[in-house]
């Protein structure tokens, strides 16, 4: 090979090296940007603490959630979710037309990681049906979804069990019943949750997802008149499998 093919070869080398240096840098401001959309957004909506119910008369619930501007930086913007000692404080979104495009588009309709927080629209926006699925990506900077995993640590699930949902005009507290490793099949095409027996398959199907990572809560049961949550997040290096916590909403007696 001659000097000047090896001139040649290597400047297309060193312009292919520097575009995809280029397009990684892109890619990384990019995913910087799209996180602090959220970053700003949580700090806009801090949660203290859950207020508590008055003991004799009730007064009308204080959402501390500015729904309001909220819906400005986007409509699709419905309801918030709180687990506390995690990262998880989001808004969650619904879209009218498109079920996966939150899967990779932010909440100001950027496209990319880290996506958003999201329901499908075969749930309720007032989480009335017997399971609504929360979906969110397992990110390895710990945002979005990445700390359901800690209910993984039978600690951290025992002294962790609520759930908190707002909506603009209700607080939802769900208690954790279970933190399970399941498979990737699409639960809510899976079961037919407007049938009890279906209900009480899932709930079976919870019992059966065998693994040394499960937590139930002893003590607690669920069933086919239960009004359950399932956030569900990816598990690293097993596309075949998700990683599911599961809530039952507590109702005022």
């Amino acid at each position: 090979m001659n000097g000047k093919k090896k001139k040649i070869i290597f400047g297309v080398s060193l312009i292919l090296l520097l575009a995809g240096l280029v397009c990684l840098i892109v890619y990384f401001v990019k995913k910087k940007e799209n996180h602090q959309i959220y970053d700003d957004i949580q700090k806009e909506n801090e949660v203290s603490e859950v207020p508590e119910e008055p003991v004799e008369e009730k007064e009308p619930v204080v959402i501390p959630i500015d729904f309001a501007s909220l819906k400005e930086t986007n409509p699709d913007i419905y309801a918030w979710i709180d687990i506390e000692d995690t990262n998880i404080h989001y808004p969650i979104v619904q879209s009218a037309t498109d079920d996966t495009y939150y899967l990779e588009h932010t909440i100001e309709g950027v496209k990319g990681y880290p996506g958003s927080i999201y329901t499908e629209r075969a749930n309720a926006k007032d989480f009335s049906d017997f399971n609504t699925l929360i979906y969110g990506h397992d990110m390895k900077d710990g945002t979005m979804f990445k700390h359901l995993h800690k209910f993984e640590n039978p600690e951290f699930f025992q002294s962790h069990e609520t759930v908190t949902i707002y909506t603009e005009t209700e607080i939802k507290t769900y208690r954790i019943f279970a933190a399970i490793v399941y498979d990737n099949r699409h639960i809510l095409n899976s079961f037919r949750f407007d049938d009890a027996e279906s209900r009480k398959a899932f709930i079976q199907s919870l019992y059966d997802a065998r693994s040394m990572k499960n937590q139930f809560r002893e003590g607690m049961t669920i069933d086919e008149n239960s009004r359950l949550i399932t956030m569900s997040t990816c598990i690293t290096g097993q596309p075949d499998k998700r990683y599911i916590v599961v809530a039952e909403e507590v109702v005022d007696s």
